[in-house]
């Protein structure tokens, strides 16, 4: 069993399978019921009303009398409130900076605007979801035909979405998926080779979409096509969009990797269908290694708002600077009053899943959670959809969703993502690499050809977590070079990009 901290009275179980009853555990306790593996067991008497702590922190208060040696689980506790926003301590505690790593590169392709690509990808940004299937079809035809005769661009992908009319453009919701859309249009891993298709009629205009620096390169070189203006039926939509993709990619096959420092990769966090060892194995483990990112001089973003609402007073108080802690407070807060306005609370994020994989409740994965998240001082936070423009470790508001927030991560320019999970998800995107770390060495051996790195090990004392922490940023460094394919990208398990759209649909 691991006990995480020394105040807690409760540990997790790490034998694979779990215990059963009579067990008998370090320091003598005998296990009253059996208890599963990744679940809690009660390591003093806890009377009703008592803290029930992990972490250090109370994830609950017992509900009724749990005798030590019980299993402790959600039906015997009482979740704590959220800590109120306004008694957030602002940047009273910003760590010192860490020595800077320096040395490390990875070989990228070096962009126009100073930023560096992990993959050379034609994209195909779309204004409206009237023209998806049309801009599907046309892709599948630019891969199966044209793409083999351009062997250094990886990929073709097209940005398709429900959004662009019917809702209300003016609206103040509305901001997010146009922003989102726009950062996804100019993601580095594109080149800087703008690909637009609109249908003509539709409430976001291309103009409003794209910035008008952008749209200036437009005017030069066309790449916007606009179904409603073809007179020759289907054949000729696809045939322009075919053309423009030539011309793009006789540019794109040009470009070669090159050493770029690690200072360029932009890494995006994230975890799903987490249990609760991803708190004390994968999610530190992959901490360590932002921290090492950040070192290097990365960007570093974590995300995930209702999975870190509990723990807003433990980030806001490392803030680089009070602003970027009134800054945290105020996304938080956005997405307190979203959720209210919708009926629900912060309590609805965990799953059935996260359950059964022994988390309790929100309180208790958030405080995982952030463990990704590393050691090193909050140097900025964006809202949903917007770029990031920051180095170190940044805050990028989004919600807990896998497909919502990695679809924000791409929109704010992460070019690498590590994703870490103990239930075991075949997640994966198109736009950037995405390395799966496992949380239990069960997952691991179950899914050999869908985990990238086995975090459990540190539960059984295989590996400790600066170990596993060096390796996943090894593994960065090489797919980032496009050396080491992660399997999403070797399976070619790429999710849909999805919107975030708080604004009303008319």
């Amino acid at each position: 069993m691991i006990r995480v901290h020394e105040q807690d009275n409760v540990a997790v179980v790490v034998t694979r399978g779990g215990l059963p009853a009579g067990s008998r555990l370090e320091g003598g306790l005998m296990l009253a019921e059996p208890i599963p593996e990744a679940h809690k067991v009660a390591l003093t008497d806890l009377v009703a009303g008592d803290a029930i702590v992990r972490y250090g922190v109370p994830i609950g208060y017992a509900n009724r009398r749990i005798p030590p040696g019980s299993w402790v689980h959600e039906g015997l506790m009482t979740a704590p409130a959220a800590p109120p926003l306004s008694d957030c301590p602002l940047a009273t505690a910003p760590p010192d900076a860490l020595p800077p790593l320096e040395g490390f590169t990875f070989n990228g392709y070096r962009n126009p605007d100073g930023s560096a690509g992990t993959k050379n990808i034609l994209g195909i940004s779309t204004t409206v979801q009237c023209v998806a299937a049309t801009v599907d079809y046309a892709a599948r035809r630019i891969k199966a035909d044209m793409l083999p005769r351009y062997p250094n661009v990886d990929d073709v992908v097209a940005i398709t979405h429900p959004y662009g009319c019917g809702v209300a453009i003016d609206a103040p919701g509305a901001a997010v998926p146009i922003r989102t859309l726009r950062n996804l249009s100019l993601h580095p891993n594109f080149g800087g080779e703008l690909l637009l298709v609109s249908l003509g009629c539709e409430k976001l205009q291309p103009a409003r979409m794209i910035p008008a620096d952008a749209l200036t390169v437009l005017d030069e070189e066309p790449a916007l096509a606009v179904m409603q203006e073809a007179r020759q039926g289907f054949g000729e939509i696809v045939d322009t969009i075919t053309g423009l993709a030539e011309r793009k990619l006789e540019k794109l096959n040009r470009r070669q990797r090159v050493p770029c420092p690690a200072s360029d990769l932009v890494v995006g966090l994230q975890c799903g269908g987490s249990d609760a060892l991803s708190g004390v194995t994968a999610n530190p483990a992959v901490g360590f290694a932002a921290d090492l990112l950040v070192r290097a001089g990365a960007t570093v973003i974590f995300s995930e708002v209702t999975e870190v609402r509990d723990a807003a007073h433990l980030l806001t108080s490392r803030a680089a600077t009070p602003e970027v802690a009134r800054d945290f407070v105020r996304e938080v807060a956005w997405y307190d009053e979203y959720l209210r306005a919708g009926g629900a609370d912060r309590a609805a994020n965990p799953t059935p899943g996260n359950k059964q994989g022994g988390l309790a409740n929100v309180v208790e994965k958030a405080m995982g959670s952030i463990a990704k998240a590393g050691s090193t001082a909050l140097m900025a936070v964006t809202g949903p959809g917007e770029r990031v423009r920051q180095k170190g470790l940044v805050f990028a508001a989004t919600p807990a969703s896998d497909f919502i927030c990695g679809t924000l991560q791409l929109a704010a320019g992460m070019n690498m993502h590590i994703f870490t999970t103990g239930r075991g998800t075949p997640y994966g995107l198109a736009m950037a690499p995405v390395i799966k770390v496992a949380s239990n060495s069960g997952l691991a051996a179950r899914w050999p050809d869908l985990i990238d790195v086995d975090a459990g090990r540190i539960a059984t004392g295989a590996a400790t977590v600066e170990e596993v922490g060096w390796e996943i940023f090894g593994t960065v460094l090489e797919a980032a070079s496009g050396c080491k394919k992660t399997w999403a990208d070797h399976w070619g398990l790429h999710n849909d990009l999805v919107l975030f759209n708080p604004g009303p649909v008319t």
